[in-house]
């Protein structure tokens, strides 16, 4: 009787408390890692009434018992439950002291989970605090970094002797190389040959150095002149009557040389060919002659002062090739990307690559990060340049690393930039004022935030956060417009004065510039590096006739000059002078005065073009008027003759 009562005793206590862990068990996560006790299935014991809460093995406290059936190690307990069609066996409780049930009660998970939780905190509370970084405002003093020693490795400035006398084609000669002339017409006339061998009609003599300066001065005046059609140039009806260059060559001759122009080895760009769609091929390789000539003749002739700036140039072009890139914020949306190193002060373009896609450095770094390293050779820069970048370049791991070489960084940068601070702590009100500021320093790198008519932020390795500079902006109060003094970042300042030196170059791209239409991207190419050499040529002049303290020409002059000098030198001397053995005297064309007529160069140059003669002059080779009403032949050299006399004087 008595173990009967005790077994009766010990299934009814069993039955309660499977009962009340059950309210508890569906309040929390089955799942849940810190959960202690299992649940056998339901529907399995449904013949005996209650369910059985089993302690894990993991529990330190607990010493599992085997049931009174043996099963398989590697099989849970339920397993076996839900495969037995009899009553569950029910397992031994594991022995106590008194050997009482009741002395021993279940915990709940819940109550396991918050003795643990403690244990945790003090944890996480163990090590010492991080100071949370806040960003301060135009009161709090900022430290003044210690600037670079400014060391170039050579004089800024032209490399070369500035004392001689340099005429605008021997500045072009150093961009435009007697070899890469030489290679250049060489490669031509290969080319040629090869379209004729193909097939091709058309007339085609040898091109020869006299041509091809011919040809580059014919390029030069249509820069200068621009008319809507290219042969307009060549037509004699007004008021496309031009003398050049129908004079020097005919637009057959020209049209041959622009369809024919090539700039590799034939012979070199088959084997490039065959490389194509492995690692080995080079796309710009029917450039390369040129590009590297112009690359380092920009290098070798001209050293930077201390501020230099990186920006991105679009040629334009339509051709189909994968290089063409497209820039929605560019006023040229569609053509090549450049990547331009150039002067701040002067503008001039002293390091330039053509982007072409993803390349292993770019991966690794960014594209942005290896641009920049790419352009700045530091051996043959030096140290202690400040270089002016925009948002696209600006990170902070490369003006860390630039830092590290001695050179200093300012630019623009995203706020979305991944080391670009995040905190909100003493960050802009709701409603800043303008000019207002913020700033936070992180080693040697400054983060600065300003309210323009806009949030703008900057990034800088060489400033201080504010100074007391202000700058002057209209501000509209009660009404009215004033001008008004409004706090600004010293890095805002320099940024805006030192960033725009590819611009520049860009601006006298542009009012200038040699660029034909063709369908053939390396020739698109040929006449950049053709502006590139002109521009570049240009620069160098003004910075000789700063030197002697003399007035530079214009741009337009230089370009004149320019075209004079390539015919000049085309025809091997100085401009043609009359023969000292002959004077102006008029002369018939023919025999016959009715029939050999040319029109008066007099008659054309007033706005008369109908008007023909028989008679030129024999010294200068110019139709002229003579009649007893009409002496165009005195007029006009009376006219030459006092030309003369002004440009002597």
């Amino acid at each position: 009787m008595a173990s009967e009562n005790k077994s009766c005793k010990t299934e009814d206590m069993l039955e309660i408390v499977s009962k009340d862990s059950e309210v508890e068990l569906c309040a929390e996560d089955s799942s849940s890692d810190d959960e202690d006790l299992i649940q056998v299935d339901k529907e399995n014991s449904s013949d005996s009434g209650y369910e059985i809460l089993l302690p894990q093995s993991d529990d330190e406290d607990y010493e599992p018992l085997s049931p009174s059936s043996p099963a398989q190690p590697s099989e849970p307990y339920h397993s076996q439950a839900t495969q037995s069609t009899s009553a569950p066996t029910v397992p031994q409780l594991p022995e106590s002291s008194n050997n009482d049930v009741y002395e021993q009660p279940l915990q709940s998970p819940a109550k396991r989970k918050a003795k643990s939780k403690p244990a945790r905190s003090k944890a996480r509370k163990s090590g010492p605090p991080e100071q949370e970084e806040m960003w301060h405002n135009k009161k709090e003093e900022d430290r003044n970094p210690e600037p670079f020693k400014f060391m170039p490795s050579r004089v800024p400035g032209p490399t070369f002797n500035k004392t001689a006398s340099w005429s605008p084609l021997s500045l072009f000669q150093l961009f435009f190389s007697v070899p890469v002339v030489q290679t250049i017409i060489q490669n031509t006339n290969a080319n040629a040959a090869r379209r004729k061998a193909a097939g091709v009609k058309f007339q085609w003599t040898d091109l020869t150095v006299k041509d091809f300066y011919v040809f580059l001065a014919i390029i030069v005046f249509t820069g200068l002149v621009s008319v809507h059609h290219r042969a307009d140039y060549w037509k004699r009806e007004w008021p496309y009557n031009f003398h050049f260059p129908q004079e020097y060559m005919s637009r057959n001759r020209f049209e041959a040389i622009v369809w024919s122009l090539h700039l590799s080895n034939l012979k070199d760009d088959e084997e490039n060919q065959k490389k194509r769609n492995t690692p080995q091929y080079d796309r710009l390789f029917k450039i390369k002659p040129l590009y590297d000539q112009i690359v380092n003749a920009c290098k070798a002739n001209f050293q930077p002062y201390e501020n230099i700036c990186i920006d991105e140039r679009m040629v334009a072009s339509k051709a189909r090739i994968s290089v063409k890139q497209y820039m929605k914020a560019k006023p040229t949306k569609r053509g090549y990307k450049l990547f331009v190193l150039a002067d701040s002060a002067s503008g001039y373009i002293w390091n330039f690559s053509v982007y072409t896609g993803k390349s292993e450095s770019s991966i690794s770094h960014g594209l942005s990060y290896s641009a920049v390293l790419d352009l700045l050779p530091f051996s043959l820069l030096g140290r202690g340049y400040t270089l002016y970048l925009d948002h696209f370049y600006t990170s902070p791991a490369l003006f860390q690393y630039l830092h590290k070489n001695c050179f200093g960084c300012c630019g623009t940068i995203k706020k979305t930039q991944s080391d670009f601070p995040r905190t909100e702590k003493n960050n802009f009100p709701k409603r800043a004022e303008r000019g207002d500021m913020r700033w936070i320093r992180k080693d040697e790198v400054l983060f600065v935030k300003w309210i323009e008519t806009r949030e703008i932020t900057m990034c800088s390795t060489v400033h201080r956060a504010f100074s007391g500079k202000t700058v002057q902006r209209r501000v509209k109060e009660a009404g009215a417009w004033s001008a008004k003094q409004i706090p600004v970042p010293d890095a805002v300042l320099d940024y805006n004065k030192n960033m725009h030196g590819v611009d520049l170059s860009d601006a006298l791209i542009g009012y200038y510039s040699v660029q034909q239409k063709t369908k053939k991207w390396y020739k698109t190419f040929f006449y950049h590096f053709v502006d590139i050499a002109i521009v570049n040529s240009f620069i160098l002049h003004k910075e000789i006739c700063r030197s002697q303290g003399q007035e530079p020409v214009t741009q337009k002059k230089f370009w004149e000059h320019l075209a004079v000098e390539m015919l000049s030198f085309a025809v091997g001397s100085a401009p043609a002078a009359p023969s000292p053995t002959l004077t102006c005297m008029p002369r018939y064309y023919g025999s016959d005065a009715t029939q050999s007529r040319r029109y008066c160069r007099r008659c054309l140059d007033a706005g008369i073009p109908r008007v023909k003669t028989p008679i030129y002059c024999r010294a200068c080779n110019v139709p002229l008027c003579l009649t007893s009403k009409k002496n165009c032949f005195e007029r006009w050299h009376d006219k030459q003759e006092y030309l003369s006399s002004v440009n002597v004087h």
